[in-house]
């Protein structure tokens, strides 16, 4: 497991939960006051591509100008909380955050409908290549129960680097589907490759990642010698029309105060507790948070 950094002796956890402690410390991101800029385009040729690529090989990326700022912003904001002792997960109490899903919003309605939601599962990453630590270990984010009989997706997780991903700082690493040998079979977690067929997914801010929920990926452990952390985002949505794979299911361009903010994101460190060890003082946040 990876241990969150503790809170530090300067910042007690009520400050965590005043809005005007993040707008002080974040000066340079925005909450609720920052106005989306629009979506990315996506004309119907690469519709067509989006489309094939994902049945064929179960993931594509893209690119979209309006996200390289927008990167740019939330690193910094990333640094700031490992610096603050914070989990960079709370780097979504941020409109700059959700406006990166937001800017995707023709991608994912393309590929699910109109109708679809956002999870609530969503985090980041910033890994650090002094403490040689990894994305998450290879895993699939819902399996085959995710795919519709045809393979068609029902469900997606989008993926943003914010500041350029490498392999030597930690990268997505997969196996397309259609040369992984247990996709979409009762045996997806009696994995079968080989091992040329790993494609590693290096990234610079303003390009994305969307995968099917089944596809099999990790994120590889940094170097030593890298001279930065890797810092990135994810969110997971899925088609309005099944039952929710978690709830509550939120609307695609929803804007959500501040408190929601919070107890969403407070739901996401006690949903993830298994992979990262909580200090006693930021669990009892959380809890207390989801319960109020």
């Amino acid at each position: 497991m990876m241990p969150f950094t503790p809170l530090t002796t300067a910042l007690s956890v009520d400050e965590v939960v005043r809005e005007q402690f993040w707008r002080t410390q974040f000066p340079h991101l925005s909450i609720q006051s920052h106005r989306a800029q629009g979506f990315c385009i996506v004309n119907p040729p690469l519709m067509a591509r989006i489309r094939e690529r994902i049945m064929k090989e179960g993931y594509l990326d893209g690119q979209d100008d309006g996200l390289k700022q927008l990167a740019t912003a939330l690193a910094e904001g990333v640094e700031r909380c490992v610096s603050l002792g914070i989990p960079p997960t709370f780097i979504f109490l941020f409109d700059e955050a959700w406006e990166c899903f937001f800017r995707l919003h023709p991608v994912v309605s393309s590929l699910l409908g109109d109708g679809y939601r956002l999870l609530p599962d969503f985090w980041a990453w910033h890994v650090s290549p002094e403490r040689e630590e990894s994305g998450w270990l290879p895993h699939r984010d819902k399996g085959r129960r995710s795919l519709a009989s045809d393979g068609a997706p029902l469900s997606l997780t989008l993926w943003l680097p914010l500041n350029e991903v490498t392999p030597l700082t930690s990268c997505i690493y997969l196996v397309p589907s259609n040369r992984d040998q247990t996709f979409n079979t009762p045996q997806e977690d009696q994995w079968r490759f080989d091992l040329p067929s790993i494609r590693a997914l290096p990234a610079k801010p303003g390009e994305y990642l969307c995968w099917n929920q089944a596809v099999l990926h990790w994120g590889s452990r940094a170097s030593p010698f890298a001279t930065r952390p890797r810092m990135s985002m994810a969110m997971e949505c899925q088609r309005g029309d099944i039952p929710a794979f978690n709830a509550p299911l939120l609307a695609p361009l929803v804007q959500l105060s501040f408190e929601q903010r919070l107890v969403l994101i407070a739901k996401q460190i006690l949903q993830y507790r298994h992979m990262y060890a909580l200090s006693p003082e930021l669990e009892a946040l959380a809890q207390r948070l989801v319960s109020s």
